[in-house]
């Protein structure tokens, strides 16, 4: 069968983004979205951030599939359709694909130049798999066109980047993705699993300062977006495991007292102030399948590292909730 590739991007940028991040940055605390980390600068970093000796989850999870890949892909059965949130490159769903053997992929990623790029190479490895890309913010909805197949859905979403969320917010995020499931869906996600300080401080502030890199970058990104003047030499990166709210937090510190503007407003920053840029939480492995089963979700199977750094979960859709 000749596969499709198709690129679907929004037609502009959405009229909310100028607004929520004037409101992130008005807030007393002020706060940007981690989802502005990955234009296509950011996305490339967090690529060689993956690479870091300090940066565990990326190689961890990788060894669990290449562990147990054909025990994952039993329970995820042939023939799905892939939905791969935050796709990046793809790479971590083309390693798959040969074990689980999807019949259409959907790569869904917020940097639309980027996400667009992986599937048309990839069409050449695969051409039996259907391919499209979608550059979307999947964080608040997911919008799949009727070129999706309605059947048997597999959302895949690595990584531990649900720890993006807070607990509240990742409950109504899966619970949106299991209105998508229908009655023979199910999820693949990478949980990363709460573990000792000082090897999550180090996975974010590494010695090489790209993470910092990577954090000050959503500076220039939101220049672009605002027609802001954030100069990013005044700023410094903070990484830090908060152990009393189970979560790292990323920041980033002016380095002196300065007055940032865009058009139609601004704010003064003191010496020391902070714009607290993401959370990333880590679960016990209880709390996490409690988490799936709130939001419509039944953990069939769990696979581990030999450490227990890292989950990975199959979980079906289950009737959904109310029902």
């Amino acid at each position: 069968m000749l596969t499709s590739c198709t690129i679907e991007k929004p037609a502009a940028p959405s009229a909310h983004v100028p607004a929520e991040l004037y409101a992130g940055l008005a807030a007393e605390a002020a706060c940007i979205s981690p989802k502005f980390l990955y234009d296509a600068l950011g996305s490339k970093l967090f690529e060689a951030i993956c690479e870091l000796p300090e940066y565990y989850p990326t190689r961890t999870e990788g060894a669990i599939f290449e562990r147990h890949g054909a025990e994952i892909a039993q329970a995820c059965g042939a023939g799905t359709t892939l939905i791969d949130l935050g796709a990046g490159n793809c790479a971590k769903a083309a390693a798959l694909f040969p074990l689980l053997r999807p019949s259409q992929y959907v790569a869904v990623d917020i940097s639309t130049d980027f996400v667009s790029e992986a599937p048309a190479r990839l069409r050449q490895r695969f051409p039996h798999i259907a391919m499209s890309a979608l550059g979307q913010d999947f964080s608040s909805g997911l919008r799949l066109p009727d070129s999706v197949r309605a059947e048997r859905r597999l959302f895949f979403y690595p990584g531990s980047s649900l720890g993006n969320f807070t607990p509240a917010e990742a409950r109504a995020f899966l619970r949106r993705l299991r209105g998508q499931c229908g009655l023979d869906g199910a999820l693949l996600i990478g949980i990363d699993l709460a573990k000792e300080k000082a090897l999550l401080d180090a996975a974010y502030d590494d010695e090489l300062g790209v993470t910092a890199a990577f954090n000050l970058n959503v500076l220039r990104h939101v220049n672009r977006l605002l027609g802001a003047d954030f100069d990013v030499r005044r700023w410094r990166h903070a990484g830090f495991y908060n152990e009393a709210l189970g979560r790292v937090e990323m920041h980033l510190e002016a380095r002196e007292a300065q007055r940032v503007r865009w058009p139609g407003g601004g704010r003064s920053f003191a010496a020391g102030e902070r714009i607290h840029t993401e959370n990333s939480y880590k679960y016990r492995q209880a709390d996490a399948i409690a988490l799936l089963e709130q939001s419509g979700f039944e953990a069939t199977r769990v696979w581990l590292d030999p450490r227990r750094w890292f989950a990975v979960i199959h979980a079906r859709a289950i009737a959904p909730l109310g029902a």
